[in-house]
């Protein structure tokens, strides 16, 4: 049984950042843990914010008062979405309970969410991949992208297109929405109107694309992915799309316009590169990346220009760091980690003040 409390928001400022009044970020790290590395001179006063299970890909609402994320609590069978407070680490479940979701968004206006969600096909969770073919992505066919009020409300459906559509994310304008879709028979990215309507494709060379974020002014959107070369490598790609899976061992992170055009490389370092985001200032992104292992099992956060300059490591914790997101304000950082997990595979959030200016 997966356990919720109500959640509350932060007060406002008039520009609609949380409020000094509301307290400092939350901490439900045991007393006296230290949950920063030495090393990690950009971060100041580390505090965890879920504890217990697999909580991720935490992203603020646009006016900086929430964060939603998908999890799956002790408990729990598959992913669910959930709110939470910030400043008091409460939290709430506002998808269905049924099926398996992934990747939550906040529209800009605060009042409504979007996510993807398999619990119109099946109540129950779909199966896991067979990893007997390696490490491998489930892509299920039963995915499609749903909006809903707030607080989980007034459900609807935006995607009814055969096959997998996810990965959604919404414009900081308003306007767009910006989603990863196989109905065409490949991975691709499509933007649609807020409504589900106008749908246009974006990517069409043969590979995966996906998880995409538009920059801070709406103009260029960053994602990941992956290009296969012909021959071997492409045939394994189609084989495994055919079965609903992926490999992700090799991605890099790319940026291009809106409209799709102007499509360029920024990262070129080998291994998974993933989970981009845009830093405030609209000229850099963090992400993920295992390059730096030669094993593959350690993903730390980087940050770097988009024009594939200045690469810099952010975290240096063992195991898990990922799926950076910055507040609206560029003040906070939240991410994913393995970091005080006790030798747990749980994976939590933590947030953390952002020290731009390292001085000398």
């Amino acid at each position: 049984m997966v356990v919720v409390v109500g959640s509350a928001c932060a007060p406002e400022t008039d520009d609609g950042t949380p409020s000094e009044a509301a307290g400092p970020p939350a901490n439900l790290a045991g007393e006296g843990v230290v949950l920063a590395q030495e090393r990690e001179v950009r971060f100041r006063g580390v505090r965890q914010l879920t504890a217990g299970g697999e909580n991720a890909e935490a992203y603020w609402a646009f006016d900086g008062s929430e964060l939603i994320y998908q999890a799956k609590k002790p408990g729990a069978e598959c992913d669910q979405i959930f709110v939470l407070d910030p400043h008091t680490a409460e939290t709430e479940m506002v998808s269905t309970g049924e099926g398996r979701t992934t990747c939550s968004y906040f529209y800009p206006s605060g009042d409504e969410i979007i996510y993807s969600s398999t619990h119109h096909h099946d109540a129950s969770c779909p199966p896991n991949p067979d990893f007997s073919m390696g490490y491998v992505w489930p892509i299920y066919h039963t995915y499609d992208v749903f909006v809903a009020n707030a607080d989980g409300s007034n459900l609807r459906q935006l995607t009814t297109e055969e096959g997998y559509d996810a990965e959604a994310t919404v414009s900081p304008t308003g306007d767009r929405v910006v989603f990863t879709s196989v109905r065409n028979g490949d991975l691709d990215l499509y933007s649609m109107n807020l409504d589900g309507s106008d749908v246009v494709q974006l990517t069409d060379s043969l590979g995966y694309d996906g998880g995409a974020f538009y920059s801070p002014d709406g103009s260029k959107i960053i994602w990941r992915a992956h290009y296969p070369e012909a021959g071997p490598e492409a045939d394994d790609y189609v084989r495994l799309l055919e079965q609903g899976l992926l490999r992700p061992g090799e991605l890099e992170i790319y940026v291009m316009d809106a409209d799709g055009s102007n499509m360029r490389q920024v990262t070129d370092v080998g291994g998974a590169n993933f989970a981009p985001y845009w830093h405030p200032d609209g000229d850099k992104i963090l992400f993920s990346s295992n390059h730096h292992d030669p094993s593959g099992r350690d993903f730390e956060i980087y940050m770097i220009n988009l024009d594939g300059t200045g690469l810099e490591r952010i975290t240096h914790s063992e195991g898990f760091d990922g799926f950076p997101v910055f507040s609206p304000d560029g003040r906070y950082l939240v991410f994913g980690s393995n970091r005080n997990n006790q030798g747990t595979s749980d994976t939590n959030v933590f947030i953390t003040e952002w020290v731009s200016d390292l001085g000398g």
